[in-house]
């Protein structure tokens, strides 16, 4: 207790001492007074400023500071749609000669009156956040800028899909959705703007403000971090947990939860810049098919159309779409086309109705439609996804394609492209809901939730299939997501550097609820001149991608990145990766359920999972693929040998499961080309499914079971529903508990009678087949206590997903792997193996 009490004295006074070496020459901002209303403090201020905290319950608080009082904003948050986490939360406020307190269950709050200063304990009285003292509100016109105390250990993660180091700590960045082509690994700003971020001393941010808003985590000043806005509200939400899931799970509770992709989605995919013809897109079907490589989507880029953004298909690329469709889906393929957010002044029908109709953005200067350089189709109208009427009209626009047999969209270009921050002309646009300092953040997320909610209202009860480029805070309420044009466009080859960031950048994705991600595999940047020479950089990024929830190939132009065409060893190591992905695809649908229970991402940083390990604060070369499996890539040329952080716990190589090692070190393990370094934590059961061409092509497949045992009592709870409506959303599925336990004599497996929910049919048939790591043949194997006989595993694999009558197993003595089959009955299951 000593030790705590004078650590806590020894903090508080270096505290106070950083405070007032900002406050010299700073004017003091002074607040003297305060209203309560129920969960919400009002403090009054000089000269009219007003600060406000509403108590959302006991962890998250809003803060909401006004420097003329007036509390005003010009629209409604774009990324909240709850801040009433405990409707009947109450607090209230004691007063003091020199402050304000407000306690809750779990925190303290201290408002010190001169200057203005908040400061957060935890219920043991340790600092969480504080205020920097004098300089913790800073305006600039209309701007406000907040600066809080850093402490030396603190690190910082979050803020989206970033460039440059998962750990965000000496770095500055700022929002503003950005056109950037080719981003090297220090570029800043992107695509997205996701004003979120996680702190290690168990606090969360986000800041509610969709203009330009800037973070720096100690770039300028070691002893304060900062983020500000130079317009609109000053609104940000605390949130306190005990660790980043509790924190990221508020996060979800303020902005939504992300949609299910359909279970195809999580497949592989095929794509590239001038895929969009009919012959081209049969053509590569055809090879996938006949090559026996798993796919299950075929990417139509925006040539496809006959105009911007008219939905027509082009006549001279497209004999007939709609039998094109119904000859691929026979085939087992789903084809996604990619839409713009304008309107050509060439596709002039529909311009004229558009323009007519006031769907387009303004120019302030003129009253007109904003004339906005395109890319492609020439100058283009900007359409105004704010407006109402315009939802419905794209919705019908958009229909057209959906009835054809199209089974979703990527909206691509919606930044609106060109619009970086030095395209200060862009500015004059005028948005029914604001100006484009405003909308500029927020317009690819109008634009997604228009597509998504008009999809929903024309195509019901079917899950849409939404990837997007540019989004906001909130976009997982309707879309998923990719990371722009990555790659290296000055040299193809040379893009390792590219293919390494990605993985942070995917990661960082995740903590911003963006769970359903992809980069695009063999980056889209470069011209493709020598694909012996571009093979192996080729190979890595598709080992990395395969792990990515939502994985596709794509490049730029007319560079195609079909596997075969990288020489047969290439094709060979693709397939199998892609098999992989496939096998795994149970595992990784019950993590996507997960997500969107819970918002915690597919692809997880280590930090995630191990957040009292320092050494996880920069692993940025690995990631947790659900909590189970670890995934190192190889992102450096020639590379054989992969340095591997294994963080708490034993680890089975999964290459090679006769190897084991201890967590919370270092190791080296082989990677030659074939290889993708992978590891499974002890006691993991990982549910798979025999590779199939594409998800669901076979009918009665069975649950394969593979488990890595290990002393103590480990559990997996499988997730299924029918992959492709929105029942999910009304409790239809299945949940099936799987656990596994050691004794003196042997094994214990324990499948238990799945729990069913809603309306769900569980009456399908089919076999559970046990992949079962160890290293002695058992003596017996008994199911519900009665011995089941060996059998070669020709015999029991022979029909087993049509016949359900038949159980055994085999033991293999190479793979040291014990083999059972045995038919899901749908009631509980105990498989005893004894030594």
């Amino acid at each position: 207790m000593l030790k705590q009490f004078l650590s806590n004295i020894t903090l508080v006074i270096s505290f106070i001492f950083i405070c007032n070496s900002y406050s010299q020459d700073s004017q003091s901002l002074n607040c003297n007074s305060y209203e309560l209303n129920g969960n919400r403090v009002i403090f009054g201020c000089d000269k009219g400023a007003k600060l406000s905290l509403k108590f959302l319950d006991s962890r998250n608080i809003k803060f909401w500071y006004s420097p003329d009082g007036s509390f005003k904003r010009n629209n409604e948050s774009f990324a909240v749609i709850n801040d009433e986490f405990d409707k009947d939360y109450k607090v209230d406020v004691s007063e003091s000669a020199s402050n304000f307190e407000v306690f809750t269950g779990d925190l303290r709050v201290i408002v010190q009156k001169a200057p203005l200063q908040v400061q957060i304990f935890d219920k043991y009285q340790r600092l969480v956040l504080g205020d920097l003292d004098a300089e913790a509100y800073v305006t600039d016109g209309s701007g406000v800028e907040t600066r809080k105390v850093l402490r030396e250990d603190e690190q910082f993660f979050g803020l989206g899909e970033k460039a440059g180091p998962l750990n965000r700590r000496g770095r500055s960045y700022k929002m503003w959705n950005s056109d950037k082509p080719c981003y090297s690994e220090n570029e800043d700003p992107l695509y997205k703007s996701i004003p979120f971020f996680l702190s290690t001393h168990n606090y969360g941010i986000f800041l509610d403000n969709t203009y330009k808003t800037e973070f720096d985590f100690g770039d300028k000043n070691e002893d304060y971090f900062s983020f500000s806005a130079p317009d609109g509200p000053f609104i940000y939400y605390f949130m306190y947990g005990k660790d980043f899931k509790e924190i990221i799970g508020s996060y979800l509770r303020l902005t939504g939860k992300p949609i299910m992709p359909p279970n195809w989605a999580l497949g592989w995919s095929q794509s590239r810049g001038l895929l969009t013809n009919e012959n081209l897109t049969r053509d590569i079907a055809k090879e996938y098919r006949e090559r026996n490589i798993p796919c299950d989507i075929i990417y139509q880029d925006i040539g496809w159309v006959d105009g911007l953004q008219n939905f027509d298909w082009r006549e001279d690329r497209y004999d007939d779409p709609e039998d094109m469709l119904s000859d691929l889906a026979e085939k087992g393929f789903k084809v996604i086309v990619s839409q713009d957010p304008v309107i050509s002044q060439a596709t002039k029908a529909q311009w004229e109705e558009a323009n007519n109709e006031g769907y387009l953005v303004l120019d302030d200067r003129t009253g007109k439609a904003y004339d906005m350089p395109w890319p492609w189709g020439g100058n283009a109208g900007v359409v105004d996804f704010t407006k109402p009427g315009v939802a419905d009209w794209w919705g019908e626009l958009q229909q057209k394609p959906l009835d054809d047999g199209v089974k979703g969209f990527w909206t691509d270009m919606g930044e609106p492209a060109w619009s970086n921050e030095e395209s200060t002309d862009r500015l004059h646009m005028k948005h029914h809901l604001g100006m484009h300092d405003e909308i500029h953040n927020v317009y690819g997320l109008t634009w997604d939730k228009v597509v998504t909610e008009q999809f929903n209202q024309r195509n019901p009860n079917t899950r849409v299939f939404q990837m997007t480029r540019a989004a906001y805070a909130g976009m997982q309420r309707y879309t998923f997501g990719w990371s722009g044009d990555s790659g290296n466009g000055r040299d193809v080859a040379d893009g390792w550097d590219n293919l390494a960031n990605q993985i942070p950048v995917g990661l960082s994705a995740g903590m911003g609820l963006i769970p359903f991600w992809t980069t695009d595999i063999s980056g889209y940047c470069g011209e493709i001149t020598d694909y012996d020479e571009f093979a192996e950089l080729y190979i890595r990024w598709l080992q990395f991608g395969i792990f990515n929830p939502l994985s596709r190939a794509h490049h730029e132009g007319n560079n195609a990145v079909e596997p075969w065409l990288f020489g047969q060893e290439a094709e060979k190591i693709a397939k199998r990766s892609i098999e992989l992905k496939y096998q795994l695809h149970p595992y990784l649908y019950t993590y996507a359920r997960e997500a969107y229970d819970t918002g915690m991402p597919i692809m997880r940083a280590l930090v995630l999972e191990y957040p009292g390990d320092e050494k996880t604060y920069h692993a940025e070369g690995e990631f947790l693929f659900g909590e189970e499996i670890l995934i190192a890539p190889v992102v450096e040329e020639g590379e054989r040998i992969k340095e591997v952080y294994l963080p708490e716990g034993d680890w089975f190589d999964y290459n090679n499961p006769q190897k084991l090692y201890e967590g919370e070190q270092e190791i080296e393990v082989d990677a030659p080309l074939d290889v993708i370094p992978m590891f499974v934590k002890a006691g993991s059961i990982i549910p798979k499914m025999p590779v199939m061409d594409y998800i669901g092509q076979m009918d009665n497949a069975p649950m394969i079971l593979e488990i890595f045992p290990s002393k103590k009592t480990s559990e997996f709870t499988i997730y299924e529903d029918d992959g492709t409506t929105n029942d999910y959303e009304h409790g239809e599925f299945v949940k099936t508990r799987i656990a596994t336990s050691m004794s003196t004599s042997g094994m214990n497996i324990e499948i238990n009678e799945p729990e069913v929910s809603g309306g769900f049919d569980n009456s399908t048939k089919r076999n559970y087949w046990l992949e079962v790591h160890l290293t002695e043949k058992p003596a017996s194997v008994s199911l519900n206590s009665e011995k089941l006989k060996k059998s070669k595993i020709e015999k029991l694999q022979e029909n087993w997903n049509s016949e359900f009558d038949k159980s055994g197993y085999h033991y293999d003595k190479e793979k040291k792997m014990l083999q059972i089959l045995i038919p899901d009955t749908k009631e509980s299951l105990e498989i005893t193996l004894k030594y």
